[in-house]
């Protein structure tokens, strides 16, 4: 916020309350949107300390759920899906809020209500998938500031990712990295296609259009296992163990992860 904001708040605040005051300034757009302060001005560095911890504490508060079978006998009703449950659906709202750059019509969603308040029908779920919008809040709220290109969807980020390995991005926050020779660490994310871009391979990138993808960021690197967390799956953040070999390369696991993004923290 500027000095000027600073200082015509505080003489709003010498005549109304605190609530009649964030009410002016949020009808007026003066208040900065998205991310809180210590996100927004760097009260850390960057570090992949934050943002596994970050993510972490996310995974917590949704019951420390696991899936490595991905998704088998899990069936999406309103009882079951914790997206739409009572303290979860507006922490679903949360990562959109703060994980989407401001103006985003996506950022009025929650894990069942659409820009505009109104529940939508289990049979249109995928069209509010928030896996994305978990990335790029882990990411916002750890330190990466405006250096992160945050989206909606997987497939922004890693073509970003993809160009920056071509030299075609200054100082990118992302590299593109191939998983055949590229041993994940902690707080990369790892991404494979989906649906009818399933069969895609690290030589198609970067693609012209979208594509369907999911992205988990590594929070623990073991001998043999990676474990990895990512959002929107069960309908919660979950965390999945991903076979590596002897020298930390993923192999023989159930998905095509077809792509290392490495972070380029500021610190470890």
């Amino acid at each position: 916020m500027s000095r000027g904001a600073v200082q015509t708040q505080s003489f709003f605040a010498s005549f109304f309350s605190k609530k009649e005051v964030l009410t002016f300034f949020l009808l007026c757009g003066c208040v900065e949107g998205g991310a809180p302060p210590f996100a927004q001005h760097g009260y850390a560095p960057f570090s992949r300390t934050e943002a596994v911890a970050v993510a972490m504490d996310e995974w917590r508060l949704w019951g420390q759920h696991v899936d490595d079978n991905e998704g088998a006998g899990y069936v999406q009703t309103d009882a079951a899906m914790l997206e739409r449950q009572p303290g979860l659906w507006q922490r679903v709202g949360e990562y959109w809020w703060e994980g989407m750059n401001g103006g985003a019509p996506e950022a009025a969603w929650t894990g069942k209500h659409d820009a505009r308040g109104r529940v939508f029908p289990v049979a249109v779920n995928g069209q509010y998938a928030w896996s994305a919008a978990f990335i790029s809040y882990v990411m916002r709220i750890a330190g990466a500031g405006d250096s992160f290109p945050y989206a909606p969807d997987h497939a922004y980020y890693i073509n970003y990712a993809a160009r920056a390995a071509e030299g075609k991005i200054t100082y990118p926050l992302l590299i593109a990295e191939n998983p055949a020779d590229y041993a994940p660490v902690l707080g990369d994310l790892v991404c494979f296609p989906r649906h009818q871009a399933r069969n895609m391979v690290f030589a198609d990138l970067p693609t012209a259009q979208p594509f369907p993808a999911h992205c988990s960021i590594v929070v623990q690197v073991a001998p043999g296992v990676d474990s990895v967390l990512g959002g929107n799956v069960d309908d919660a953040v979950t965390m999945a163990h991903l076979h590596t070999n002897a020298a930390g390369l993923l192999t023989d696991n159930r998905e095509n992860w077809f792509v290392v993004l490495r972070v380029m923290y500021r610190a470890d």
